[in-house]
């Protein structure tokens, strides 16, 4: 053998005993995000035996979504609402299967970005208030005076926002909105800092606070089912990316995802162990 077919064979003998190269997984930053990012990383360890790099708790909608175009992370959980509103800048609104075949068509013709099928859930804004409170909807809420309300730093700008909340109901609102993190939203509101807020409709919160979701009866807010967003890219370079995340959907159903996060956020458990013990129950069909 001569001496420059020994170099390519020993190139490619060295290349084939490289470590694969580690897929990214990101995530917004409020609990739900940072628990699903959890989930989809260790779901990627334990099925493909490849090296997963974590990043987190990123930022907002779009700071995520620039993050998975161009490169920085290969996926991420998203909303179909979130899709079609904050980055889509479509205002119309649209049933869950209508909306998620528009974003998955858009996003595949824009950036090349791949829509899974949905994890199970719709986690739509919910307005709360405390539980003493007469109003059952937004109209009686409306009808029935001014509101102290509290918002996560997206919802004053989003288009499926404060602004369109307040066209359709006519809500009146006391003094300025309160913004802050998300995570402070339910203390505000138990405090009585102020006495409305705009949260999820998965908060694990809700589900053990004396607290209620005024029904959103002139159906204003639209469809937020949750999906895996992967670079079409990297699913092509881990042919087996695809099914292991494949195998989380429909499986997480709102009242799951509740529990889920108030492991997190009332129970004050680590995200991984949570995580861990969601796909532990997963395996074994429970």
């Amino acid at each position: 053998m001569d001496r420059t077919k020994i170099i390519a064979w020993l190139s490619l003998l060295l290349a084939g005993c490289g470590h694969p190269a580690a897929i990214v997984v990101g995530s917004k930053n409020f609990t739900e995000q940072v628990l699903l990012g959890e989930i989809l990383a260790q779901q990627i360890e334990r099925r493909l035996h490849v090296p997963v790099e974590r990043k987190l708790d990123l930022g907002g909608t779009m700071l995520a979504h620039e993050a998975l175009v161009k490169g920085d992370i290969d996926l991420y959980p998203e909303y179909t609402g979130t899709a079609r509103a904050a980055v889509l800048q479509d205002s119309s609104s649209a049933d869950g299967g209508k909306a998620l075949a528009e974003v998955r068509a858009e996003y595949r013709k824009r950036w090349r970005l791949d829509w899974l099928p949905p994890l199970g859930f719709d986690n739509t804004f919910a307005m709360m208030v405390r539980r003493e409170e007469k109003a059952g909807n937004l109209s009686e809420a409306a009808a029935e005076r001014a509101w102290r309300l509290g918002v996560g730093y997206e919802f004053e700008q989003r288009r499926d926002g404060l602004d369109g909340l307040r066209a359709a109901y006519g809500l009146r609102l006391d003094g300025t909105p309160v913004t802050m993190d998300l995570g402070l939203l339910y203390a505000a509101l138990g405090s009585g800092k102020v006495d409305m807020i705009a949260a999820n409709s998965t908060d694990g919160l809700a589900s053990a606070l004396p607290v209620k979701i005024l029904a959103d009866d002139r159906h204003y807010f639209p469809s937020y089912e949750c999906a895996v967003v992967a670079r079409e890219e990297t699913l092509g370079k881990f042919p087996r990316l695809r099914g292991a995340l494949e195998e989380l959907s429909g499986k997480i159903s709102n009242e799951r995802m509740q529990r889920l996060n108030y492991a997190v956020d009332g129970l004050h458990r680590p995200a991984a162990e949570v995580a861990a013990e969601f796909l532990r129950s997963v395996a074994e069909g429970r």
